[in-house]
């Protein structure tokens, strides 16, 4: 489990058969082998700790569908280890179980932010919801506004300075990861079949959901 908070910025070192190994520093605080670390929204287990970075194996089926598998050496990544039980959850519960890419479709700077617009498949856009969670390279944000192919994001300094999201521009592909409470509440409905009511979101629990609009 992730909050979406971004450690650091590491950069790749490695891109062998199924193995990748990057450079970093602030996740290597307190890992060890057997933990898992968040690479760009995705959950990897570290498999060895070397000078100044570690490695992780990597499945043939991840690098097809995320954007791991486009890395090369010298690429940077989001990187987050996961969260502590007891911890301050500063931007939301994220699983680092990407749901499908997404496609960076413009970039407009306003003021000292940054508009960026997503491309997002059709299966993934149900589940996005203005005002709503998103994990976009591992990193947590409020999707700002949305229509039926895409959604918006607005990037503070500290986020375009943080993490890689400063760096995109108009065709990069990014891993997407919708909210999990999204999935939990369609999926109640319809093992239900009941309508999605204020009442039905109380019944279960998900009061955030209602107090969100």
């Amino acid at each position: 489990m992730f909050t979406g908070i971004v450690e650091e910025i590491g950069t790749v070192r490695d891109t062998s058969r199924n193995r990748l190994a990057f450079e970093a520093s602030e996740v290597l605080q307190s890992t060890r082998t057997g933990d898992s670390i968040s690479v760009n929204g995705v959950c990897l287990t570290v498999v060895s700790l070397e000078n100044h970075g570690f490695a992780v194996n990597v499945m043939p089926e991840t690098l097809r569908q995320t954007n791991l598998g486009g890395l090369r050496y010298g690429d940077s990544v989001n990187l987050e280890r996961a969260l502590l039980v007891g911890g301050r959850l500063g931007g939301h519960l994220v699983l680092a179980h990407v749901d499908d890419t997404g496609e960076v479709a413009s970039v407009v700077s306003e003021g000292d932010a940054r508009i960026v617009r997503v491309s997002a498949p059709d299966r993934l856009m149900r589940y996005i919801v203005n005002k709503g969670f998103i994990a976009v390279d591992g990193v947590s944000l409020t999707v700002a506004d949305l229509d039926d192919v895409s959604f918006v994001v607005s990037l503070v300094a500290y986020t375009m300075e943080g993490t890689t999201l400063g760096r995109k521009r108009a065709g990069d592909i990014v891993n997407l990861e919708v909210d999990i409470l999204a999935k939990y509440v369609e999926n109640l409905k319809e093992r239900g079949g009941q309508e999605l009511t204020p009442e039905f979101l109380r019944e279960y629990g998900f009061t955030g959901a209602i107090d969100a609009g």
